[in-house]
């Protein structure tokens, strides 16, 4: 069971995992043992709340599908559990960034004497640049 909050966890029977090959070095090693892990978690099958399911499916990520399968590829540590771990971490903080809120923008005006102080400095850059013109007698 993944615990996301209080409210919301993920059972896991819902997240699949399937090892795989690392890439890049690791010597022997990386030719023989499937140290990496793929795993793969359906939004639209899973038990989530829908608002939960259909920010995550709204999320701009390459590593959510079309068809709402998410794949997270975990291949930071050498042994297959700890990339197991890392991935249903990762898991984990992609759904909590889908719960928090966004606080709304307050529109401000600046104040008066910052437009004041803001319009002299223009005013003065404007003369500096009229005393650069040509003299015409």
């Amino acid at each position: 069971m993944l615990i996301i909050t209080d409210a919301i966890s993920i059972p896991e029977s819902e997240i699949q995992f399937q090892a795989i090959r690392a890439q890049g070095a690791g010597g022997q090693n990386v030719n023989k043992v499937s140290t990496a892990v793929h795993l793969r978690f359906d939004i639209h099958q899973s038990s989530l709340p829908d608002e939960v399911k259909n920010k995550l499916q709204a999320l701009n990520d390459q590593r959510i599908s079309k068809t709402g399968i998410l794949v997270i590829k975990a291949q930071r540590f050498r042994s297959q559990e700890k990339n197991r771990e890392d991935a249903m971490n990762r898991l984990q903080q992609i759904v909590k960034s889908v719960l928090v809120k966004k606080k709304k923008r307050k529109e401000t005006k600046p104040k008066k004497t910052a437009v004041k102080k803001r319009l002299d400095s223009k005013t003065k850059q404007g003369r500096i640049k009229d005393l650069r013109k040509k003299v015409d007698y």
